[in-house]
């Protein structure tokens, strides 16, 4: 039999049969692992963020946290080459009469360096200063030819009529400039795995969406968002960069922490393909989700129908419409304002204009 400072964890051939598993004794969580017909316990949570090691897998020596891929010797608990003084704790295991047992005090014991917190995380502060305009393009193009978007022309008329005539800050964010990785859905192994920053971007120096959530987050008062309507939806660049916007959304529902204050979302909305409301819909709803206002019409948008196929016109259209120019005028001047009565708590003496005949299918054509 064995002594009181041991703990039966089961029968070694039904153990045996997984290489890791998670195992519980008492309040005490193991990464159990089976390698070379031996057996080796460690804490089965992560230094990180608390991930359940032993759900994850071995890749040779070490176990594979299955939240963000953190690295652990699956015996002496030591981080992977370069970590090694980020150490979970180890425990002792021995097999009598075909059983497992585990002494539940560590042999050695968790070692956490110091993690330097990143930037993003610092506490968010509006510093002074004019309202700030953000514009995000989503028009994906290839880098070496490129050719006409017209969401990406409105989206400058707006932002040099916020530059130039309202004298705003701007700043323009073309996505497809950027260079950042697909969401890896680490909230859909669990709620606390998705965080913020976003765990890409702290895992990750080479991930350039920390310029996406450094403006949105920290900088901008107005976030301008343009779009082609693909297939009857937003472009795929947009949609990607949403996703990995949930770690945003993510703390309004586990940490209960508001990380856009005072923002105004407003959208240019363009294509070759009907569907203006249905795009514009979801956009808002995300925005929304993640804490955005909307001035009074909140988008423009253009489009000649689904059956206008010759995109030669459509592009001649937008070029020389002084109507869509004036819709994103103001636009932007209506969003601005909306922001600038959040943040100072006043509106400028200026009437309020939608800017061409109606707040989308501006210069359309009848499609029914």
């Amino acid at each position: 039999m064995p002594d009181t400072n041991w703990t039966e964890i089961g029968v070694v051939d039904e153990l045996k049969q997984r290489p890791l598993q998670q195992i519980v004794c008492g309040r005490t969580k193991l990464a159990l692992s089976y390698k070379n017909g031996t057996f080796a316990a460690i804490a089965g949570v992560c230094n990180h963020i608390g991930g359940p090691l032993g759900e994850g897998r071995l890749d040779g020596d070490y176990i594979v946290c299955p939240w963000h891929y953190w690295k652990f010797h699956h015996r002496t608990g030591q981080g992977e080459p370069g970590y090694e003084t980020d150490q979970v704790a180890t425990y002792a295991v021995k097999v009598e009469d075909g059983r497992l047992y585990v002494d539940v005090t560590p042999v050695t014991k968790r070692i956490t360096p110091p993690i330097k917190s990143h930037p993003l995380a610092r506490p968010i502060v509006r510093a002074e200063g004019p309202i700030r305009v953000l514009g995000i393009a989503t028009t994906a193009m290839t880098a070496d030819q490129p050719r006409y978007s017209a969401s990406d022309d409105l989206l400058q008329a707006a932002l040099g009529h916020a530059r130039d005539q309202l004298q705003l800050d701007t700043q323009l964010i073309k996505l497809r400039d950027l260079s950042f990785r697909a969401c890896e859905g680490f909230y859909s192994k669990a709620a606390e795995a998705c965080t913020w920053p976003c765990s890409i971007t702290q895992m990750d120096p080479a991930d350039q969406m920390d310029q996406v959530y450094e403006g949105i987050v920290h900088w901008a008062d107005v976030i301008l968002v343009s779009t082609p309507i693909r297939w009857g939806g937003a472009s795929s660049l947009y949609y990607k960069m949403v996703e990995r916007m949930n770690c945003i959304q993510n703390q309004e529902t586990i940490a209960d922490r508001h990380l856009l204050k005072n923002k105004v979302a407003a959208f240019i909305i363009m294509g070759g393909q009907d569907n203006v409301q249905g795009v514009a819909g979801q956009l808002m709803t995300f925005f929304a989700e993640v804490g955005c206002q909307f001035p009074q019409f909140p988008f423009i948008a253009h489009s000649r129908g689904w059956s206008a196929e010759d995109m030669e016109r459509n592009v001649v259209e937008v070029q020389n419409s002084l109507q869509l120019r004036e819709g994103a005028h103001a636009l932007v001047t209506r969003a601005a304002d909306m922001a600038r009565l959040m943040v100072e708590g006043q509106l400028p003496a200026r009437p309020l204009t939608r800017g061409g005949r109606k707040a989308h299918q501006l210069d359309s054509e009848p499609t029914g």
